[in-house]
């Protein structure tokens, strides 16, 4: 098999999708982080893509090493990850349809069948009282587990952050039995995230995300060091060695790769392995409720090393709210996420709907 054309289209102005095309006429689906979309498809289209046309895509680890040498993602980073990321999870499609078998069979077999997410409410404008009142209507549609995104991201101890409050809120409307989880996105000092993160350890969050930038791995390991709550970090990083980095300096309880950015199945298979390695759990970051929910819900799954499993953004998202892409939405009922057996990553998309949304 090898492949014969790839395209990168960006949905709705701001989604970026690929499809992989098969000489035996398969094509596989990916899907890239969404900021930027212009950027990842320029990498896509011209670096990436026309190093592995004309080969084999069941060849995952072989096409992966081409995208990374043609893109100089080692050195560059960023936004060629993320290229590397759509396109490795389109490749890890055909290999399943090829065979036959879910991904999920091609990563170990399942060990869950329906999988707990929690729902991600990505607000920075409510009030304590009307996140609280929020935070009710999901627990009443079944999910057990609700982050909230506070702080004031981009400035650091602003005075009007509002998360205690907000969290005392919550958990009052919540009750004792709801895991919280609190997503400051880097926006404390050191002594300021350690003053918080007892406040939250009293309230009973579940973890604590990002209390310093992902870079400040001194910073996070003094915070890990200082608190019982655990510390999650992990969205904003890409390969293998800065998890390692991460785990060691950062000394973080909790890791969070998205596969979008994470490059792609091919890398969470070596971040898995970091994980049973050093005991440090997988916590699968997720603000993408199409291809990325369906990718790392095949990861979850097979995985024992995820003991929490996966966000879900509840925020409107157009090409799941207003124009649906997939032919059936995904199996979430009483806050559990069920995949089937189909092979590959097991869904299917509307093209009318995709070509109109170009």
């Amino acid at each position: 098999m090898k492949i014969t054309s790839i395209k990168c289209l960006v949905l709705d102005k701001q989604f970026p999708f690929v499809f992989v095309e098969t000489d035996e006429g398969i094509t596989g689906i990916g899907e890239c982080f969404r900021r930027q979309p212009s950027i990842t498809k320029i990498v896509i289209d011209d670096l990436l893509a026309p190093s592995i046309i004309g080969k084999d895509p069941t060849n995952t680890d072989a096409r992966f090493s081409d995208m990374t040498k043609a893109g100089n993602a080692l050195e560059i980073g960023g936004a060629m990850w993320i290229g590397i990321a759509g396109l490795d999870i389109a490749l890890w499609d055909i290999k399943g349809k090829s065979l036959n078998k879910p991904i999920y069979e091609l990563l170990g077999g399942k060990i869950r069948d329906k999988m707990p997410i929690y729902a991600s409410s990505m607000k920075r404008d409510l009030t304590p009282l009307d996140e609280a009142k929020r935070a009710v209507k999901f627990v009443e549609q079944g999910f057990k587990g609700y982050k909230m995104h506070s702080a004031v991201p981009g400035k650091i101890d602003d005075p009007s952050d509002q998360t205690i409050d907000t969290v005392t809120e919550v958990r009052k409307a919540v009750g004792d039995k709801i895991d919280i989880l609190v997503d400051v996105n880097g926006a404390y000092s050191v002594h300021h995230a350690i003053e918080i993160g007892k406040k939250l350890q009293d309230l009973g969050v579940f973890h604590f995300e990002e209390p310093r930038p992902h870079y400040d791995l001194e910073g996070l390991s003094k915070v890990a060091d200082a608190l019982d709550i655990p510390i999650a970090s992990g969205e904003n990083i890409y390969t293998e060695f800065e998890y390692k980095a991460l785990v060691d300096k950062g000394r973080v309880d909790i890791i969070q790769p998205d596969i979008v950015k994470t490059p792609g199945f091919t890398t969470f298979k070596k971040i898995s392995e970091l994980s049973s390695l050093t005991g440090i759990p997988i916590t699968c970051h997720n603000t993408q409720p199409i291809i990325s929910t369906v990718a790392h819900a095949h990861f979850v799954c097979s995985n024992k090393n995820t003991p929490y499993l996966q966000e879900y953004n509840i925020e409107n998202i157009s090409i799941r709210d207003e124009h649906p892409i997939l032919t059936e939405p995904l199996n979430i009922d009483n806050g559990m996420l069920s995949l089937g057996d189909k092979p590959g990553l097991g869904v299917d998309l509307d093209m009318n709907m995709i070509n109109k949304l170009i």
